[in-house]
């Protein structure tokens, strides 16, 4: 009996594994067919298990999966091919210095009986 239950979350693991491989490392229009799949047959379950939920949060992942096939980014399917020019600017939060300005850091002080590291 223990063998059969060893085998069967051995083989839900490996299967787990392949469903992850496949949906991770396949081609992204396959993830949104496949989340579209499970959204019809989610719908069908009975009441009772809550399978118009399931299938309405499935419906907006086909529909978030669809729309992220578009480009590369997920947008305009542009890929950043035009140069924008204000896209060209820093941000304001962010600082600039120039870096002539930066020095060197000031040397270790020494710890009495302690070794110096260069």
């Amino acid at each position: 009996m223990h063998s059969l239950l060893d085998g069967f979350l051995v083989g839900s693991a490996l299967l787990a594994s392949a469903v992850y491989a496949v949906t991770a490392l396949g081609p992204r229009a396959l993830r949104a067919r496949g989340l579209a799949a499970l959204a019809n047959g989610s719908s069908r379950l009975p009441g009772v298990f809550g399978g118009g939920i399931l299938a309405q949060r499935l419906r907006s992942a086909a529909a978030a999966a669809a729309a992220a096939d578009r480009g590369a980014c997920g947008g305009c399917a542009n890929c950043g091919s035009e140069n924008d020019a204000s896209q060209a600017k820093s941000p304001a939060g962010e600082v600039s210095i120039a870096l002539h300005r930066i020095g060197r850091r000031a040397p270790r002080a020494t710890v009495p009986g302690r070794a110096t590291v260069p």
